[in-house]
């Protein structure tokens, strides 16, 4: 079995958790740029993760407050794929991965860490992405500033 290591992910882990749904407070605050949030659709929205495996790892989330993909109707299904595609062809006109990983962890066996609220992650992948940093420094090397490529990826979400 391959380890992956992520301890810069403790910082969320151990961080105190505001009060309600995470996602549910950052939809409803209307600080777009404050809480990473790059794009609204009808029934969800993108917002950058602010404890990112990779540059440009964002996450799709419905706006219904919901566990699982189960209680999404056609639209809000069908919706949340549009958003998740035009998420990737954003990332790929302005970072040009090699790769994705998609991801939903529904449910905390399966990994969610806000398990309340189900939503999509797309990390950008480029070959040696990972390296002796992350498994023998516990430390992961972000090239750009989170608001920096918020900045960017606002300027490709929004043509």
């Amino acid at each position: 079995m391959r380890t992956i290591w992520a301890p810069w992910r403790m910082d969320f882990i151990a961080s105190k958790k505001e009060p309600g749904c995470l996602f549910c407070n950052k939809l409803k605050e209307k600080k777009d740029r404050e809480n990473l949030i790059l794009y609204r659709s009808r029934h969800c929205f993108v917002i950058m993760n602010l404890y990112p495996y990779n540059n440009g790892h964002l996450m799709v989330v419905p706006n219904i407050h919901t566990p699982s993909i189960e209680n999404l109707h056609d639209d809000m299904l069908l919706d949340f794929s549009k958003v998740t595609q035009y998420s990737i062809k954003c990332l790929n006109d302005l970072m040009k991965p090699e790769g994705f990983n998609l991801g939903i962890n529904m449910g905390a066996a399966a990994g969610a860490g806000i398990k309340e609220h189900v939503h999509l992650h797309v990390v950008p992948r480029w070959a040696g992405d990972t390296n002796f940093m992350t498994t023998v420094s516990e430390t992961k090397v972000i090239p750009e500033h989170i608001l920096n490529t918020y900045d960017n990826l606002l300027k490709i979400f929004t043509k």
